[in-house]
């Protein structure tokens, strides 16, 4: 195809009919190789020629097209016809009614109107809840979870608002310090969050001008006076952080209730009390040495109650000798003084006789060493 296309662009441009026709009527016919000159021949019509290639509407002298016939016709609009009185290029218009009307003003009513039904329509989530108002100024009322319906936009204006949605509210924001002042004049730095939802979604749009900002400061005004009621250390515990948290949050809705807020706290969660950055080295010197003083008493309970157990036996060994003592007296007695010189000697390396005719004092324990030491004589040669 643009083969063909080239060479019937190549025959206009040289001035010779690609449909059988002399270029001016005069020349001989290139269809079918045998064409006659003269300008009266009639033949197929030029398609690229004004008026099909007619030059009275009717079948005229034809004459093939040059290149600027091709393109002088044609415009922003695409190729027009100028010949034969016929329609100038499509030219289209919407039906009209029975009147000779246009339908075009039915049609913008229609569009006008589908717009408003639908706008007066709201269907609202089991979560949600959304304020109506007048031209979006003043309150309306409250639509509540279903379907329901108010006046078209832009009369009756509805937002909506997912009011059982847990809010989270972290102070301080990123790694910013919160110094809180304790009851035993210490600073701590406290990192917190607050839980929160909203519990009447006309309080909390109308009543106040940033709700969320009016809680932090309530949060942290709470926060301050609770640890202020509490020591460093038990700031730290386990348990004085619970009691902490308990009465911020008591203190918190007490404070959004009077404020007509219409929000409810859901819980306060301590992340962290620690020292301030600053002393952070020294607090963690002083836990250490808490730590070591502690472990010390532990070992120091633990060997009293040892020595404790151990007296408490003795005492309890003691009072059953004691009552054998009561029965037999004399036996009793030369039977501990027995038991107590067996329990001394043991320890030592003396030996004390004492009866007529023997040495008081015999070094067994010498002589033995000394035999021990003492090299053992050479035999004597045969």
């Amino acid at each position: 195809m643009m083969d063909g296309f080239r060479k019937r662009l190549g025959l206009a441009m040289a001035g010779k009919s690609p449909w059988g026709g002399s270029s001016g009527g005069d020349g001989p016919s290139d269809e079918g190789g045998g064409g006659e000159s003269g300008g009266d021949k009639k033949g197929p019509r030029n398609p690229w020629l004004p008026g099909g290639g007619s030059t009275d509407g009717e079948r005229g002298p034809r004459r093939s097209a040059n290149i600027e016939d091709i393109f002088k016709n044609r415009g922003p609009e695409g190729p027009r016809r100028t010949g034969g009185g016929g329609p100038r290029g499509p030219n289209f218009r919407m039906p009209q009614r029975p009147g000779g009307k246009s339908w075009m003003p039915v049609l913008v009513v229609g569009l006008v109107s589908v717009g408003l039904l639908v706008s007066m329509a709201h269907q609202i989530a089991p979560r949600e809840q959304a304020i109506v108002t007048w031209l979006g100024g003043k309150y309306s009322h409250t639509l509540e979870p279903g379907f329901n319906v108010t006046l078209p936009y832009p009369i009756h204006r509805v937002d909506r608002e997912d009011v059982r949605e847990i809010r989270l509210e972290r102070i301080p924001e990123g790694n910013e310090q919160k110094l809180i002042l304790t009851g035993d004049q210490n600073l701590a730095n406290v990192s917190y969050i607050i839980r929160w939802n909203i519990k009447d979604l006309k309080q909390f749009r109308f009543q106040l001008d940033d709700p969320t900002t009016t809680i932090k400061e309530v949060a942290e005004s709470a926060m301050r006076a609770a640890v202020a009621q509490k020591t460093l250390d038990q700031t730290f515990s386990g348990a004085g952080r619970a009691e902490i948290e308990e009465r911020v949050m008591t203190r918190m809705q007490a404070l959004l209730d009077a404020y007509r807020s219409g929000v409810t706290i859901q819980g306060v969660d301590i992340n962290k009390t620690d020292p301030p950055g600053e002393v952070l080295d020294a607090f963690k010197d002083v836990s250490v040495a808490e730590q070591d003083a502690n472990a010390a008493k532990n070992r120091a309970r633990a060997t009293a109650q040892r020595i404790l157990a151990q007296a408490e036996g003795e005492t309890e060994a003691f009072d059953k000798v004691y009552e054998q003592y009561r029965l037999a007296p004399e036996v009793t007695r030369q039977r501990l003084y027995y038991e107590t010189m067996e329990r001394v000697l043991r320890q030592t390396d003396k030996t004390v006789v004492e009866t007529g005719g023997v040495t008081t004092y015999l070094p067994l324990p010498e002589v033995r060493k000394r035999a021990q030491t003492q090299p053992a004589p050479a035999a004597k040669e045969q």
